[in-house]
């Protein structure tokens, strides 16, 4: 597998960030800071846009599909049967076989509701999808979702929409370590370095829109954004030195050449 490239399921990308497309202030700001991010796939929540629009005012005709692969999701659904019913109209509209997977369990804090999450990635891939489901920072959860055939397991960061950043270091690193399949932090990204640390994790992707969107220059975070994953990557491949508690000369005498 190339390090370089992002694998889900059968799809490969070369940018490891995925953006949402919510919360723009205007389509133009949308499409430049989709161009700034370098992203080669864009989610587009189900439910919350009509496939039938052909009009300039739905967004989703605001996306060149000859450069970004449409991610649909299933935001806003309850229930396993609504999740799994909106990834098949989707499919059905001919967006995509890949469906990031939504089954929200608590309104206010737009947590999953586990259970009825396995339920319908279980169902999701035997109905052939590439399923990539929202989770929590919970293991065992990650664990059987992988055993179910997701595609990846998504954690949140902290909540959806919230700009807090990595709440849970210790348990996403936690997940990374265990995962045969790639893990990408969802949710919660609020600046670069947030992006960054997940990355330097050892996180294979990020997926975001809300720090973007809601910039005060949408199109200059993307860069920014574009960036941190890729130092956040290259620092975690390079190895960073090990942490000490005590100081340690930048020349020594004897050893390395250089200081």
């Amino acid at each position: 597998m190339d390090e370089k490239k992002l694998t889900i399921g059968r799809h490969e990308f070369s940018s490891r960030l995925l953006l949402g497309t919510g919360k723009y202030r205007s389509n133009g700001e949308m499409v430049k800071a989709l161009e700034a991010s370098g992203t080669e796939c864009v989610t587009v929540a189900v439910r919350r846009v009509d496939l039938n629009d052909k009009s300039d005012k739905s967004f989703l005709n605001h996306i060149d599909r000859r450069r970004y692969k449409i991610l649909p999701n299933t935001a806003a659904c309850y229930t396993a049967d609504d999740a799994v019913r909106t990834a098949l109209l989707a499919r059905e509209a001919g967006m995509s076989d890949m469906v990031k997977l939504e089954v929200i369990g608590d309104e206010k804090t737009l947590y999953p509701d586990l259970s009825a999450l396995l339920e319908a990635t279980k169902i999701l891939v035997k109905e052939g999808f590439t399923v990539l489901p929202y989770t929590s920072d919970d293991l065992i959860t990650a664990l059987r979702l992988q055993d179910a055939g997701a595609a990846c397991v998504m954690p949140l960061g902290s909540p959806i929409g919230s700009g807090m950043g990595l709440l849970n270091p210790t348990n996403i690193k936690i997940i990374i370590d265990r995962m045969k399949v790639p893990v990408i932090v969802d949710a919660g990204v609020g600046t670069a370095s947030d992006a960054a640390i997940a990355m330097e994790l050892g996180a294979d992707g990020i997926l975001m829109n809300t720090g973007i969107a809601l910039a005060e220059d949408s199109a200059r975070m993307a860069r920014a954004m574009k960036l941190a994953c890729e130092a956040g990557r290259d620092a975690y491949l390079a190895g960073r030195m090990a942490k000490k508690p005590y100081a340690s000369p930048s020349s020594p005498t004897a050893g390395k050449v250089g200081g």
